[in-house]
């Protein structure tokens, strides 16, 4: 009998859920917004109540599905299935996932952090098939990143390898949440990139997004500078650019490092595409070591907000062949 998968994609603001059939072909897909500011019981009860949509959409039962795969934002137990800490959730700290969705749906549930199972997808059906030694870097609200080499997905004794946003690029820099300060995130990230064109626009540059704004500055989007260089406005081409010449100098050190095949660049910030990425190869050719970098890929993702709902569904079909062999 025919199993299905189901890849949950756990984010701040939407919840995105989708079932699959054996050879991974969606069957079903769900959107639900995600509560976040209303505590992780409302959280789980809203991921249960995608699940259960979901199923009575394609009037299949709990017992047809193989397994349940979700990516979770933040600090996680994988092996105990519990999520740690999640800084854009309230009331979110050591939250049971596994044991509280499996109680209700009796499926076999799994976690993982949402930046790896978006590798798992792209990976395994996007932009990164056929490649042994790859490097996933989401670039959205903050930068996330998930590792393969030698076929391997890395992991690390706490979950964590691959921290590539905590990178520290200034001694002293703009501080981060994790602690530190002058992190790579802080810098290349949207947040980043609007901080950037803010301290030009007080440091009394003109910019044709202050008065798309009407003076108040946090009102500016990544969208907004990305229309703004389109238009040729000088100081969002000098954002993007000094944005991408600092993921540059991450990249020659993630290179330097990792020697990938492939450094996949996904989420949000990726839409901007060679606004800023015509500047990271600038660096990254001038700066990384030679033979590593003429090995070595820099692209955007194919597969949009898809890869974490079929990647966690992947994950999920590992971690259940493991657990049953």
């Amino acid at each position: 009998m025919d199993k299905y998968y189901i890849g949950i994609d756990l984010g701040g603001t939407n919840i995105k859920g989708s079932i699959f059939n054996n050879d991974f072909s969606k069957i079903e897909e769900q959107r639900f917004s995600t509560g976040a500011d209303k505590g992780s019981e409302y959280v789980l009860n809203r991921i249960n109540r995608l699940i259960i949509t979901m199923l009575n959409n394609t009037a299949l039962k709990n017992e047809d599905m193989a397994c349940i795969g979700i990516g979770v934002p933040g600090l996680l137990n994988i092996n105990e299935g519990i999520s740690l800490f999640s800084p854009n959730f309230s009331e979110w700290e050591n939250v049971p996932v596994v044991k509280w969705l499996e109680e209700k749906l009796h499926i076999p549930v799994f976690i993982d952090n949402d930046v790896r199972v978006n590798l798992y997808g792209e990976w395994y059906f996007g932009v990164g098939q056929g490649f042994r030694n790859v490097v996933l870097l989401t670039i959205g609200t903050g930068l996330g990143s998930g590792i393969v080499i030698d076929g391997h997905v890395l992991y690390g004794s706490t979950g964590s390898v691959g921290e590539i946003g905590h990178m520290n690029m200034y001694r002293e820099g703009r501080p981060c949440k994790c602690g530190s300060s002058g992190c790579l995130g802080r810098y290349v990230s949207a947040l980043g990139l609007i901080r950037t064109l803010k301290e030009k626009i007080e440091c009394g540059h003109d910019s044709i997004i202050f008065e798309w704004v009407h003076g108040n500055l946090s009102e500016i989007t990544a969208k907004m500078i990305s229309k703004a260089y389109d238009l040729d406005d000088k100081v969002a081409i000098e954002t993007m650019h000094e944005t991408g010449e600092m993921l540059g100098f991450g990249l020659v050190n993630v290179i330097n490092l990792y020697n990938p095949e492939i450094i996949i660049i996904g989420g949000g910030m990726a839409s901007a595409g060679e606004r800023f990425l015509k500047e990271t190869r600038k660096i990254v050719n001038n700066h990384a070591l030679k033979i590593p970098n003429e090995k070595c890929t820099i692209t955007t993702a194919v597969l949009g907000d898809t890869s974490g709902m079929i990647g966690a569904a992947i994950y999920a079909k590992q971690k259940l062949e493991i657990m049953l062999s």
